[in-house]
């Protein structure tokens, strides 16, 4: 399934390819550079030359994430494509050390710009169900481009006088393809193009990348997604199909009763509070009703994991693809479907119709350059809503040309879904206000199924006026967050007297990201994961572990072996640095396939042990005396194991998770903090462990690495919830309401 989304996925993730490139090219020229230079007696020198790249990067990255909440993600990948190819240019040419110094440094630029910017990019443009495959590609990337540079390198170091700036310069023929991808193939995130109220292009890169051109569902997700730590509730409903347009009188009548409308004009069902028990209610319930989290399993745990992941344990389990098995009653009873008159059994084959074939009529068309309110009639939204009578009744005087979700007359389908088995819904809210007068507005709703067994799912509730809920099952059990709409914000409403969607959303928009946003509490409670995790990353040792690597394999005998082969000793460090690249490539592709299955939580809880593990036999084998076979022998397993690992786990998931957890208006921001994290952390490692070296040796630098190991795999089994399947909004709505729970609690 090459979609639209993984096209644009693969070619923004040239970025990383060109960081990984360009790393291990500085390794093996570095060598040369030295010889020319005269820099054997100058340490000082040969480090600058290698880390002025991340000085750039922790320069650069400081202000690329709110440039890029201001301008769009895309400049800031053409900007990064343009530094690489005049630093290479620059480097081609360098007459003297300092010249050099100063492509370092520029190239660093466009370093930092791409590992901060494209993780970002991808999970803003990636369906949820795959984003965590999607953005597993920057890794897959980047050591690709470390093996391809390293052979080229290895080849050039054959050659009787290798050339380093060539070595250097050839940067310049990919950078050229990652401009040449950024300026014709890469489309603006459409989530930033939502943030500023671009609808219409948003709309169009959205059916670009969905290969579909109903995507009505997704864009009022995004447009959702703007507020900031709105005030969020958690409900559970019991929801069935919206009887004939005669049931008004059954909801009048039954207090209870709530209409909810999807996000295509027309869709609506009708929903009760559950009294029932529920799964992801149990958990929520307790947080709802009490304030406090009851969690009996773990004293330290954070709330928001334990909501994360009892949202995962409810997802329906069985065979075949996770998207078929995904909700198969909500699938039809959130699609209109013209297929099936109501006597006939529903099929499984067009239950997920509105995941996976979207026949759509081109009705989704009508409506150019706002959000024309998915729930006015398209109509009415032509006259730009100024006739419409507020809605005070029930909607009936949105003239709501309502019909039976599963009529048989109705447009082809559509879908409420929003990815990951969630779908986006609203509802009308009425509370009496402080004069007397009642006040309404539109509430929004992220619904969940919750995992009912099947013998309970069909007859839980009888609904007024249907008699006993089918035993088909077309009533389903969902858990709902429930927040302020976005769209149909109260001001609006009064001011316009009119129904709701009818504003343009870059008023919403026009508040850009704000220092003050950081402090709302689900963001604060993300930016403690992604900083924590950032930072672990950089000091679980994966620096010293490559920085020790050549001399491991030179001690166990691998140089040796070269010689014989007659390959000098550069050549031979050169070939040894690419056979250990390439091994990583399958363990990316691994980690690929199961980012989206098993989870980043599970892959991370998976590899640290081993990561320990692997540390602890590098300390033990150093510090008793093995023999020099099995010394050489066990260091090289355990190095190798290390590595594997490492980016299977703890190399591509942090920054996978900072491109998920935070809301669409601060996220360049709140990634750029990241970031910035993860450069003073990279630099701070690589300066201190020469340092480190000669104070407490090998042994006591791995034993501080395998410590820090063990701190990472609390941390994130106690703070980092299981983010796979879910719509970045979710996600973010999800903290939110975790850090309101945890500071009831406290």
């Amino acid at each position: 399934m090459m979609s639209g989304a993984a096209l644009v996925a693969i070619a923004a993730s040239i970025g990383n390819l060109l960081q990984g490139w360009d790393n291990a090219t500085i390794a093996g020229a570095v060598l040369y550079i030295k010889k020319e230079f005269k820099l054997e007696t100058e340490p000082t020198m040969e480090g600058l030359i290698v880390a002025m790249s991340l000085i750039g990067a922790t320069i650069i990255t400081t202000f690329s994430g709110p440039v890029s909440d201001l301008i769009g993600r895309r400049p800031m990948l053409i900007l990064s494509s343009v530094l690489y190819f005049i630093s290479s240019l620059i480097m081609l040419w360098a007459p003297n050390v300092y010249v050099l110094l100063l492509a370092r440094l520029i190239d660093g630029f466009g370093i930092g710009l791409a590992v901060t910017l494209v993780p970002l990019y991808i999970s803003e443009t990636a369906p949820s169900e795959i984003r965590g495959l999607l953005n597993t590609l920057p890794q897959f990337s980047g050591s690709g481009g470390m093996f391809l540079s390293y052979c080229m390198v290895f080849g050039m170091s054959l050659l009787p006088s290798p050339d380093w700036r060539i070595m250097l310069g050839v940067l310049a023929v990919p950078s050229l393809f990652f401009f040449g991808l950024t300026i014709f193939f890469l489309p603006e995130s459409p989530r930033w193009l939502v943030s500023k109220g671009r609808m219409a292009e948003a709309k169009k890169v959205l059916q670009r990348l969905r290969g579909k051109d109903d995507v009505s569902g997704e864009m009022a997700l995004l447009v959702e997604g703007l507020e900031v730590g709105g005030d969020t509730s958690i409900e559970e409903y019991i929801i069935g199909p919206a009887g004939e347009p005669t049931d008004d009188h059954v909801t009048d009548g039954d207090k209870e009763q709530i209409t909810l409308y999807g996000p295509e004009e027309g869709q609506s069902w009708i929903a009760r509070p559950s009294k029932g028990p529920s799964f992801l209610g149990s958990v929520l319930s307790l947080t709802s009703r009490h304030g406090s989290m009851v969690n009996q399993s773990v004293p330290l745990m954070d709330p928001i994991v334990t909501l994360f992941g009892s949202v995962h344990e409810n997802m329906p389990h069985a065979g075949g693809s996770m998207r078929s098995t995904l909700f198969p009653n909500f699938g039809s009873m959130f699609s209109v479907t013209d297929q099936h008159p109501k006597t006939e059994q529903w099929d499984e084959e067009n239950l997920h119709r509105d995941d996976e074939e979207y026949a759509s009529d081109g009705a989704a068309g009508d409506y150019e350059d706002n959000v024309h309110s998915p729930l006015l009639s398209r109509e009415t939204t032509g006259m730009e809503g100024k006739d419409i009578a507020h809605p005070g009744h029930r909607g009936s005087a949105l003239n709501m040309r309502r019909r039976s979700l599963l009529d048989e007359g109705g447009e082809a389908a559509s879908s409420t879904g929003i990815g990951g088995g969630w779908q986006l819904a609203w509802k009308w809210s009425e509370r009496e206000g402080e004069d007397g007068k009642k006040e309404g507005g539109f509430k929004r709703i992220y619904l969940h199924q919750e995992g009912v067994p099947g013998s309970r799912r069909g007859s839980i509730l009888s609904l007024p006026g249907g008699g006993d809920a089918p035993e088909g099952g077309e009533f389903i059990h969902a858990a709902a967050l429930v927040s302020q709409s976005a769209l149909y914000s109260k001001d609006i409403t009064e001011q316009r007297m009119a129904g709701p969607a009818t504003m343009h959303p870059s008023e919403v928009a026009a508040k850009g990201p704000s220092w003050r946003d950081l402090f709302e509490p689900g963001v604060r409670r993300a930016l403690l994961v992604g900083v924590g995790i950032q930072i672990l990353q950089q000091f679980a040792g994966i620096n010293g572990v490559l920085y020790y690597t050549p001399q491991i394999l030179e001690q166990a005998g691998v140089a040796v072996l070269l010689s014989n082969l007659g390959l000098s000793s550069t050549s031979a460090s050169i070939l040894i640095s690419s056979l250990t690249t390439l091994l990583m490539l399958p363990s990316i592709g691994l980690a690929m396939r199961l980012m989206d299955i098993s989870g980043r939580r599970f892959l991370l809880l998976g590899t640290i042990p081993v990561l320990i593990a692997s540390l602890i036999v590098l300390v033990l084998s150093n510090v008793i005396d093995l023999g020099t076979v099995t010394h050489a022998a066990l260091s090289t397993v355990s190095v190798i194991v290390y590595f594997c690992c490492f980016v299977m786990g703890f190399g591509p998931i942090p920054n996978i998770l900072c491109a998920e957890i935070f809301p669409t208006r601060v996220r360049g921001l709140c990634i750029a903090i990241c970031a910035l994290t993860f450069w003073i952390g990279d630099i701070i490692v690589t300066y201190s462990l020469p340092v480190m070296l000669n104070a407490i040796g090998l042994a006591g630098v791995f034993g501080i690495y395998a410590v820090v190991c063990a701190i990472a795999f609390v941390f994130v089994f106690l703070k980092v919830p299981e983010t796979k399947g879910m719509p970045l909004e979710v996600i973010t709505e999800f903290f939110a309401v975790g850090a309101k729970q945890a500071a009831a609690k406290a």
